[in-house]
């Protein structure tokens, strides 16, 4: 990884119903620490959230945690990660999210995740950062959606460039490498 330091991953707060989803999110810590990546995520302790920061501390690599208040007030949020920022609000979590990395990759999830991952695709899209993103496709959960994404080109409501962007990757070894040559071409400005 020459051009990804800092990985933001969206993932669900629940583990989902398959084992499998909780495997992919193993799988990606691990591919993040041998490459030198370091976590950056929504701060929990829950489901794929818990998971994902809990392989990356175990496998020796770094997390950083950004959490409303209002979450560390109902006791989700994980203390062991390396730095845990407590924000005011969903809003202010995302933008320091978005500070803090260098790319983002969407894991199965749910609203939280979705809005994530949109709130980045949007501000990319009006140049507000330049940072590439990705969906780790487990088991095809993310199927629907991207064929939602084509419809919306095909209807007019998403120029190529801008449908480009959407990276889809089946392993965290593919997403990793994906994104950072992504990275590597990235260029400031709007996509229409």
């Amino acid at each position: 990884m020459n051009h990804i330091r800092r990985l933001a991953v969206y993932c669900g707060s629940a583990p989902g119903s398959t084992p499998s989803f909780a495997d992919a999110t193993r799988a990606t810590a691990r591919t993040m620490v041998e490459a030198g990546v370091d976590l950056v995520y929504g701060g929990g302790k829950l489901g794929l959230m818990g998971i994902v920061a809990d392989s990356v501390l175990d496998l020796g690599g770094k997390v950083y945690g950004v959490i409303p208040q209002a979450l560390v007030d109902v006791e989700v949020a994980h203390t062991r990660v390396t730095e845990l920022y407590t924000v005011a609000s969903m809003h202010e979590r995302k933008a320091k999210m978005t500070d803090l990395a260098d790319a983002f990759l969407a894991l199965p999830g749910g609203i939280g995740t979705l809005d994530e991952l949109f709130e980045a695709w949007s501000w990319n899209a009006l140049g507000y950062h330049a940072k590439p993103f990705c969906l780790l496709n487990v088991d095809g959960f993310w199927d629907g959606m991207i064929e939602f994404i084509e419809h919306a080109y095909q209807s007019g409501f998403m120029s190529k460039p801008r449908r480009n962007q959407l990276l889809v990757a089946q392993t965290p070894e593919e997403a990793l490498k994906l994104l950072d040559e992504a990275a590597a071409g990235a260029t400031q400005g709007m996509v229409w």
